[in-house]
């Protein structure tokens, strides 16, 4: 059994060679806007632990910017906080995924 309920990894490389990567895209300020976002609506407790990640390069720099919700292993894109938002209230609330940002 894993220690959380959900594990959320964003994305926030930053190439050194200025090539297009998931950092260019506003990736840190996504993954600080859930990170706020799911402590404002207590979604993360000792009940329902969900845990919000940055991580390195995945490898994916043509679909970003790129997120993994474990333990699902569902990859999402996405563009503003309104799809953000649908993946909190989907994806991390109800279970259930948002297959029209799934990559």
């Amino acid at each position: 059994m894993s220690h959380f309920d959900k594990h959320v990894f964003f994305c926030t490389n930053l190439r050194d060679d200025g090539g297009d990567c998931c950092g260019k895209h506003g990736a840190q300020k996504a993954r600080d806007y859930v990170k706020k976002k799911v402590k404002e609506l207590g979604i993360s407790s000792h009940l329902n632990k969900i845990r919000i990640n940055s991580a390195g390069c995945m490898n994916r720099c043509d679909e970003g910017p790129v997120i993994v919700v474990y333990p699902e292993g569902t990859w999402y894109t996405f563009v503003d906080e309104s799809d953000l938002d649908e993946i909190i209230e989907q994806h991390l609330q109800n279970g259930r995924i948002v297959e029209r940002l799934k990559i």
